[in-house]
């Protein structure tokens, strides 16, 4: 089962004080990237894979989405999901994704948004969520990029001529990482980019678009505090489909 921190009395508390938590969808800086990833939603049957607080699933629904359903292992996120969606084509349901099995073309479009690089059955997930697809259906998803997951020590180190640099160690041994951000022990799995590609098209995707995700010029001059976050990637959104 997938480790469910976000019931964690202390990580939720600081999750939920963080912006994409307090804001939403317009207070996660990828989003707009995300967003031009996106097909058209309309009269659509969409999945959220991971949905939290249920900002995407109530935006399909806005973008006139004939049903949304939302997935999440986390009864408190989806306490918060339920409270706040009067949309009656929204539904959601707490399910672990190492076990979701859904029905075969039930969905039109698949999205989720930093809950793939939680899952150690990451390759069955994906064929899953193929099956479940239509053919032509799409899938739109972001993880926390391998630069990102590979440090053993997720810090800023200062080199010798004091620059601040970001340490990439073991970039190639794939598998469980444990950090310590926002509680103690939060499990991840770390791939390369190569890995999360070829599980994807194994499972029989088309992709149609990669980003290594940083924030842009434009985003860097509205928050200066942002700017050493373009000396890596900070996200890998991909949007693919079913052929």
């Amino acid at each position: 089962m997938t480790q469910n921190i976000y019931d964690d009395e202390t990580f939720f508390a600081g999750y939920s004080q963080l912006p994409r938590s307090v804001h939403g969808l317009e207070g996660a800086p990828e989003w707009p990237v995300l967003r031009g990833m996106l097909p058209e939603l309309a009269g659509k049957r969409v999945l959220d894979l991971g949905c939290g607080f249920g900002w995407f699933c109530r935006f399909a629904a806005g973008e006139g989405a004939a049903s949304v359903f939302g997935i999440d292992v986390s009864e408190k996120m989806l306490e918060r999901a339920r409270r706040e969606t009067p949309d009656s084509c929204v539904s959601y349901a707490r399910v672990d994704l190492e076990s979701y099995a859904p029905p075969a073309d039930a969905f039109d479009a698949a999205y989720s948004s930093l809950a793939f690089h939680y899952i150690e059955d990451l390759a069955g997930l994906f064929g899953r969520v193929h099956a479940a697809l239509k053919p032509g259906g799409s899938l739109v998803c972001s993880v926390e990029h391998p630069i990102m997951t590979a440090p053993t020590r997720q810090e800023w180190l200062v080199d010798a001529d004091g620059r601040e640099t970001w340490p990439v160690n073991g970039y190639h041994d794939e598998g469980r990482r444990v950090s310590h951000w926002l509680a103690e022990g939060v499990v991840k799995r770390h791939r390369t980019i190569g890995t999360y590609l070829d599980l994807l098209l194994g499972a029989g995707f088309q992709l149609d678009r990669l980003v290594e995700w940083a924030p842009s010029p434009e985003q860097v001059a509205a928050e200066p505090g942002w700017a050493r976050e373009r000396e890596r990637p900070f996200f890998l959104l991909m949007s693919l489909h079913r052929g």
